[in-house]
């Protein structure tokens, strides 16, 4: 436990927990099957290595490419900014029909989701024509472009977590390489304003909490409100996707230990002032191998699918290259295959077992001695 921080208020839906309690009954009305997969999930004991029931959350990335090279961010170091090609849009649809147990998705990984432009939005629409919750990332970069920030609310997008790392230009675009401040803090007010005119709550300021915006932390709950913002969520945890060189970089980058309880939760009542729900995103404590309840809760219950349809454990990897879970999902092969298949097997017994995988060392506490003669999961 990070004792000097505590417990910090946590992030909650924008549109509230009852609004997403609302369509989770109603995806399960509408699909016997989502509601038996569910309470099939719930009256387990979510920690065996083969379990019974399909995956009820899914990050899925529609693009791995971006129009930024933040410097926190593993885009930075790909060339021209990309990593794979784009997911088809009937991939999208024939992974959404396939998964009838999925409540909610993140659709966003390592890249700007709008880049894809109009099958980005015919996304959202499919999965929410069954009710699925749909949140998703953008750096607003795009909003202003042909009626996006429109189209992205019609959608019906259920969240919208929009990255602002910076209260002046020269934080902004120092942290976000490649960024225009004005254009987005100017597309920030424009899907802010079209969400009070429909009366909606859809929109999160994220801020990556840093060293080079450390000193901006009061300043960008201002911005906040300027910008029309209910909610903020600052992030206390910066991303290495298992790689030990971005984990070096993060860590010098990080801005957490100059952190008190005291300042964070000024920030709460500044935001109270002005309108703005101040909300903080941490790992307050690191998951544990001595009860399997401690354990990491992903490869019990979703994954992560990257654009080019391979399966990832979890968004703190997000990228295949580094680690993934048996082969890409292909013609005849789905991922139910692969959810149910003895490489995913595999990977939930090493931790059951405690042969903790290297590349989930990082969000786990220093584990205790393995059992001789057992092998670790190495990085690929």
């Amino acid at each position: 436990m990070d004792t000097t921080l505590g417990i910090l208020p946590q992030p909650v839906p924008a549109a509230g927990v009852d609004a997403y309690l609302r369509e989770r009954a109603l995806a399960m009305d509408a699909d016997p099957r989502k509601r038996r997969n569910f309470e099939i999930f719930e009256s387990s004991s979510r920690r065996g290595a083969t379990v019974d029931y399909m995956p009820i959350k899914l990050d899925i990335e529609n693009v791995s490419r971006c129009n930024f090279r933040c410097r926190m961010c593993v885009v930075s170091e790909w060339d021209k900014g990309q990593r794979a090609d784009d997911i088809p849009l009937n991939a999208f649809r024939d992974l959404i029909d396939e998964q009838y147990g999925l409540l909610e998705i993140k659709l966003q990984g390592i890249g700007e989701p709008l880049l894809q432009r109009d099958d980005f939005f015919e996304m959202i629409r499919y999965a929410r024509s069954k009710h699925i919750w749909v949140r998703t990332t953008t750096n607003a970069s795009l909003l202003h472009l042909k009626g996006n920030a429109a189209k992205l609310i019609d959608s019906g997008v259920n969240e919208v977590q929009i990255s602002i790392d910076g209260a002046t230009k020269a934080v902004y675009e120092g942290v976000r390489v490649g960024s225009v401040f004005e254009r987005v803090m100017s597309n920030c007010k424009l899907i802010n304003a079209y969400c009070r005119e429909h009366r909606l709550s859809r929109t999160k300021m994220w801020t990556v909490v840093q060293k080079a915006n450390l000193g901006q932390l009061e300043a960008l709950v201002d911005i906040a409100a300027e910008s029309g913002f209910d909610n903020q969520v600052f992030s206390l945890e910066l991303s290495d996707w298992g790689v030990e060189r971005w984990n070096e970089r993060n860590r010098k980058a990080s801005g957490r230990d100059a952190l008190t309880r005291t300042r964070l939760m000024t920030l709460v009542e500044r935001g109270a002032r002005l309108g703005v729900s101040v909300r903080f995103w941490q790992i307050a404590e690191k998951y544990r191998l001595d009860t399997p309840e401690h354990l990491c809760p992903w490869p019990f219950e979703r994954a992560y699918v990257g654009s080019d349809l391979r399966v990832v454990p979890c968004c703190y990897i997000g990228n295949p290259d580094v680690f993934q879970i048996d082969k890409a999902i292909e013609a005849g092969r789905n991922l139910t295959d692969i959810w149910y298949g003895e490489a995913y097997k595999e990977f939930r017994r090493a931790h059951l077992e405690r042969r903790l995988p290297d590349i989930c060392r990082a969000c786990y506490e220093s584990d205790p001695p393995r059992p001789d003669g057992r092998a670790v999961i190495s990085k690929q």
